[in-house]
């Protein structure tokens, strides 16, 4: 019996107001994969979206919005994820990994082993095939931004730099399944970019696939 091929999961990363969710979409829509969010993406991980962002839970602490946004990715990967790459589907994720060790890691200055051995336990295995990091300048995203509508949007200029550097230095040592795309220009523009790179990295992954696996 042929082997069903196991689906691809690719993951926009960024900081805020880069255009990674609008991407999101068109690139799930593309893949025919399933869109879906961190954190988030499941009615447990939205409860705790809403506690990590409610301007009200400014007394949060660091290793507590560590620790909360890595239950919401064990649940997302066990009740999303898993299932629909198990299936053959494909998957196109706003977050993932990458944003706890650039926001909680680099963001609110805790250990970025500790911080990585929590999404560890949180993805059971579960791993991006592909991620792709939109770049915008500071001041275009600040400008995007306007008003700060959320807690980690109102964290400030100082954290949101340490976000940036994170997410650049990830790109840089987290391995080739990384692809660095700029996010400046038309949502078309930013979108056939995307694409180019997604593309050609999804066909090597599929020239790589062991001998008779199903595609």
């Amino acid at each position: 019996m042929t082997a069903v091929r196991r689906g691809r999961l690719i993951v926009l990363e960024g900081g805020e107001a880069c255009g990674k969710s609008t991407q999101a979409k068109r690139l799930a829509d593309r893949l025919g994969a399933v869109l879906t969010r961190e954190p988030g993406g499941t009615e447990i991980g939205e409860e705790i979206r809403h506690i990590l962002l409610d301007v009200a839970s400014a007394a949060l602490a660091p290793r507590t919005e560590a620790l909360l946004m890595a239950a919401a990715r064990a649940q997302h990967v066990a009740e999303v994820i898993v299932p629909a790459l198990e299936a053959g589907t494909d998957v196109v994720s706003d977050r993932f990994v990458g944003s706890s060790l650039a926001y909680q890691g680099y963001g609110r200055g805790l250990p970025l082993d500790d911080v990585r051995s929590l999404s560890t336990f949180a993805c059971a295995g579960a791993a991006a095939d592909v991620v792709v990091l939109l770049v915008v300048p500071p001041d275009q995203a600040a400008a995007r931004l306007g008003n700060p509508t959320d807690r980690l949007e109102a964290a400030g200029r100082v954290f949101h730099e340490r976000v940036r550097v994170g997410f650049e230095a990830l790109a840089s040592t987290e391995g080739d399944h990384w692809l660095v795309v700029d996010g400046t220009g038309t949502p078309d523009e930013v979108a056939a970019r995307i694409w180019s790179v997604v593309s050609a990295r999804l066909a090597l992954l599929a020239s790589e696939r062991p001998t008779g696996e199903s595609s």
